[in-house]
């Protein structure tokens, strides 16, 4: 019998089907259901749940007591903070049944979501946006962002290696970053980046 490429924890539950990546663990209690798919060299924290029809990119970081429900995407490298929520029913209740309805999450490239946020059901994540602790999502979030509040506004922008840049939420300038060097561009209120 062939042992996994990844590690899993004996109390973990990964249900038949499910396809996870090599470099990959699974921690304590996660239940991973057999409809998953997630890539390589993805850490699922402690208590961690991850739905059926729910795709995980390779490198993203799944801190403990994450619910990942039905109809979530994770493109590579998500920071997924301890405790943040996602949804995938805008309005639930008990006694209607609404899993024909639900919405789709897109959380892109780089993003990070910090711990205790919420992300409500619908919306897309720009690529290494910033979602700061305990802020709800309701809306569309720029690439670059960072987030704050409840509900959530744009306070300013994130450079891809995890800091704040100096520049206004809406304007023109450029940045580049003291430590990898990569050039940022400002146009009104849309950010790039210009060099690698």
């Amino acid at each position: 019998m062939t042992q996994p490429s990844y590690t899993i924890h004996p109390s973990a539950i990964v249900d038949d089907g499910a396809q996870i990546g090599p470099g990959s663990r699974v921690w304590h209690f996660v239940h991973v259901c057999a409809g998953a798919r997630i890539g390589k060299d993805v850490s699922l924290g402690q208590n961690v749940f991850v739905g059926n029809k729910v795709i995980i990119g390779d490198k993203c970081k799944i801190q403990n007591n994450v619910s990942v429900y039905d109809n979530v995407t994770l493109e590579e490298g998500v920071f997924c903070g301890p405790s943040m929520v996602f949804t995938n029913v805008y309005n639930p209740r008990s006694l209607i049944e609404r899993k024909s309805e639900y919405r789709d999450t897109l959380v892109k490239r780089g993003a990070t979501l910090g711990a205790n946020c919420t992300i409500v059901c619908g919306t897309i994540i720009g690529e290494f946006a910033f979602v700061g602790a305990g802020a709800v999502i309701n809306k569309n979030v720029r690439p670059y962002a960072l987030m704050v509040g409840v509900p959530a506004r744009q306070i300013g922008w994130m450079s891809e290696y995890g800091e704040q840049i100096p520049l206004p939420v809406k304007g023109k300038g450029e940045y580049t970053c003291s430590h990898t060097g990569q050039r940022y561009r400002l146009n009104v209120q849309s950010l790039e980046r210009i060099s690698q």
